[in-house]
Formats: C-alpha cells, structure tokens, sequence
C-alpha cells in the first residue's frame, strides 16, 4: 500500500478499511473529558471528567451506562486494574478512590496526599498503584493490603503523571519543573534525570518492551527517549499546541498523540513520521488511550464528547506481539534490539504522504446516548446505592472486607443486567433507611476527619524528613571535598 494515497472504498466518501474509522461516541458527560481507559477485555471503557463523576460505559450499542458519584471535585485520572475487577480514580480533592465497576457502588477512599491527585497507574501484576500529585510527590500503594507503603520526593514542582514500567521495576515521572526522572521500586532512589529547557510534559508513558518512554509536551512536542542510553531518539513538532496526552499501540510501532489544537496524530515509530490526522473533537483534545489488543482507541476532550474508533492500520498479530512483550519481562532480562529507532532523518516535517481523516460524526444508529444510571458511592458510613436500598440480609457483608483481597473478585463486572430505574443522585438515603444510627454516622465521620488531619501531618513530616536528608547528603559530600583538597595540599 502507498500510504500517501487514499482512494475512497466506493464512489462515496469513505475511508478505506486501513485506515483509522470513527464507531461512535458517547454523550453522558456534562464537562470536559479528562482521562479514558479500556477495561482489559476491551468490552468496557471507563471515563473521568470536570463534571466530578467516572462513567462506565459499554461499547455493545445501547448498553446502560454508569455514572459514579463519590468524588467532590475534578476527576483526573482512571484506570482499570490488570485483571479488570477495580476501578482507580484521582481527584482534585486530594484523593484516590478505589471502585468496584458494577451497579454497587462500592468505593474505597485513600487520603494521603496534601494536594490535588494528578494521576493514577496500577503495576502490570496489580499489586501497586501510584499516584501524581501537585503536593510534589509520587506515593506507592499496595493494593492488597489496601495501605499506602513510601513516598518519592526530588520534584520541585507539581507532578503530572506517573507509570510504572512493564516490568514494575521503575517508575516514570513528570512535572511542571520541566524534568522527567526515573525512579528505582527496590530502592527508591531517582535513577535518571531528563530534563528540558523549554516546557514541561503533561504525560509520559513508556513503550510496551519498558526500554523507552514517550513524553508529550507543553511545547507541542513528542518526544522519544532511549532509558538504557539515555538519549532522545526522536522529536516530533507536528501539533499546533499543547500535547497532553500519548499512548502506544500494543505492538509499540505507533504511537497516538492528543492535542490542544483539537487533533489526535498517529506516528509510524518504526518510519519515524506522522503517518494519521485525525479531526473529530471540537475543541482541545486532553485524553486518548488503545484498547489493550490495539484494535480500537477512544479519545475525549473539551468537548465533553468519548469518540471510538477502530484501529484498522495495524495489521499484525496484536495478541502474539502482547506475549511477545511479556517473555521479555523477565527480572534478568538483557536489553532488546527490537527499538524503534528512527529510518528516516530528522526533523519532522509535513509531508504529503500523510493522510488526513475527518468524520461528520455521522454514525448511523449510534447517535442517541445510552440509559445512564447514578451509582451513588458509600463507604462504611452509608450502605445505601440509587438503585435499591440494601436489606438486613446485606448488612453482613464487609465493605473492608470486599476490598482487602482484590484478585477474589471476578475479571470482568458486566452492568448490562441492571434493569433498575434511574434515579437522581441528590436523593440521598433518608434516616429511616440508614443502617447505622445517625449519631454514630456522625462520630465515625468526625474520626475519619481527625485520622486525615493525621495522616496528612504525616505526610507533611515525611517530605520535611526526606529534604532534611538531602541537605545532610549534600553537607556530607561537601566535607568529604573539603577534605581530599585539604589532604591533597598537605
């Protein structure tokens, strides 16, 4: 195929199967789309936005979506875990929330960091959860035990997003302090340093084989670093503005880009060029993610809009490049030849090879939104969803419990056998209804306040604890100079 010319399948307008096609979108969310993510069976997609609510939705037409409540501020971020059973969320109310994604309800609330919650990324295996926060720091989580477990600290700026490596080895970081570090799990120490005189990533993310990471730019940039030789293998300048968003294919030859100049672009890493724009969104475009077979993407933005589409472009065998992948995951691991180093020189620069892709968002039979219900979030001071007020048979049931040991639950939470009326979200449970008396509810909720008034002084002495060290560190090192100049003049 030439890729540069684009025959229509028919006398019509319509693209050809290889390329990119938009399936359809999804209307339900009443503010700017902040983060999607597909569930690994790739049957479900999860969505966060301004308007303080996760939305769960399934890509059978038609299908009831969910709409979750728990939050009291921006969504920020969300992801599915590996095995597809939770749900992780971040907020600019400074929490993270653990969800289970069915009709229930159920979350679970970690407060630990002092400022808005940029980002959150589960570990390959699921074990750990990291999040990004404009309290400077990354925190790891262990998700079995449901505790938080160490903080890092070397920004000096707020930190945008975090993500584990594939082999959970590492930990990739950036912040508006315009640096990108490499954190070590085992040790805890920031391994490697990026840094970029003029702007800052808004997201990073390494490739499928955890050799290389992809930044995107507050500058319009995309930028590919080599880890293991710390250098940048390629810089592309294609956007008009800000790129706030990258995600590899699983086959890690492309990449998808996101922009505030409204388009997504797809790269040919393996060519070195831009090889797809995509229009759709109209207005800037903050979030896109494959599915984990990389036979579809989803994107979202300003909008308020969740565009699908299917891949098309990739014709190889996605599920044997993902095994592929995994067998190199191994603690002993040597590198890997199969890079994405450039063929063609640099700069990027338009060429006319690159195809251009423009739906009117006219998808037959995909244009009204599905049902939407409210799912109402509660934790151990409420026991009651929108949906049906529990009966005492229920009340044994442990929330504490239900969320220690995640790999119980089962691998995909299917919402289509709700069959429940939708109900508003401000019809809070009565008094009546509560299974716990109202004074109680009350005195546990003061404890609750008082333990996160705790932990974040906690977190707060841990960061003054973690810069007194450095500054120790650096008076140790000076000593040890004065003293070999001092030994060397003697």
């Amino acid at each position: 195929r030439v890729r540069g010319l684009h025959l229509p399948a028919t006398l019509g307008d319509f693209p050809s199967q290889e390329d990119p096609v938009l399936e359809r979108y999804f209307k339900g969310h009443k503010a700017a789309i902040t983060s999607v993510d597909f569930s690994p069976s790739g049957k479900q997609l999860a969505t966060a936005s301004w308007d303080t609510f996760l939305m769960l939705w399934n890509c059978k037409p038609q299908a009831r979506a969910f709409r979750f409540v728990g939050h009291k501020d921006v969504v920020t971020s969300v992801q599915f875990s590996p095995h597809g059973n939770l749900l992780a969320s971040a907020s600019r109310d400074r929490t993270v929330r653990l969800w289970i994604p069915d009709k229930r309800g159920k979350s679970s609330e970690f407060k630990a960091h002092t400022a808005p919650v940029r980002s959150v990324d589960f570990s390959a295996d699921g074990q750990f959860l990291a999040t990004a926060s404009e309290d400077k720091s990354i925190k790891v989580w262990n998700m079995y035990r449901q505790r938080f477990l160490y903080s890092l600290y070397r920004h000096t700026h707020w930190v945008r997003c975090a993500k584990f490596s594939p082999d959970g080895r590492l930990i990739v970081s950036c912040s508006e302090d315009k640096t990108i570090k490499i954190w070590d799990t085992t040790n805890k120490q920031c391994v490697n340093n990026f840094s970029d005189s003029v702007g800052f990533a808004n997201f990073v993310d390494f490739n499928p084989n955890g050799t290389c990471i992809a930044s995107a730019g507050s500058d319009h940039t995309v930028k590919i670093w080599d880890i293991r030789v710390n250098k940048l293998l390629q810089h592309y300048q294609v956007h008009s503005g800000g790129v706030n968003c990258v995600s590899f294919h699983p086959s890690g030859h492309y990449l998808i880009t996101a922009s505030s100049d409204g388009t997504l672009k797809i790269l040919d890493l393996l060519e070195g060029r831009l090889i797809y724009t995509l229009q759709g969104h109209t207005g800037p475009v903050f979030t896109v993610s494959f599915s984990k077979g990389g036979e579809l993407f989803s994107s979202g933005g300003a909008d308020a809009q969740v565009l699908l589409w299917r891949t098309n472009f990739d014709d190889l065998n996605c599920k044997d490049m993902i095994k592929r992948n995994l067998k190199r995951l191994h603690f002993d691991a040597s590198p890997h030849l199969a890079d994405i180093y450039p063929r063609t020189p640099h700069p990027h620069e338009g060429k006319i090879e690159t195809i251009e892709i423009n739906p009117k968002l006219e998808v037959i039979d995909l244009q009204t939104s599905p049902p939407v219900v409210d799912v109402l979030s509660f934790d151990s001071t409420t026991t009651t969803d929108t949906t049906t007020v529990r009966t005492l048979a229920d009340k044994s049931e442990e929330i504490s419990g239900y969320f220690l040991n995640p790999s119980l639950l089962s691998s995909e939470c299917c919402p289509t056998s709700l069959k429940k009326k939708t109900e508003d979200v401000s019809d809070l449970p009565s008094e009546s209804q509560r299974s716990i008396p109202l004074a109680l509810t009350d005195a546990l909720e003061h404890i609750m306040e008082q333990l996160n008034v705790l932990t974040q002084t906690v977190s707060i002495l841990e960061q003054r604890l973690t810069l007194t060290e450095d500054k120790l560190k650096d008076c140790l090192e000076n000593q040890q100079r004065l003293f070999n100049v001092i030994q060397h003049k003697s």
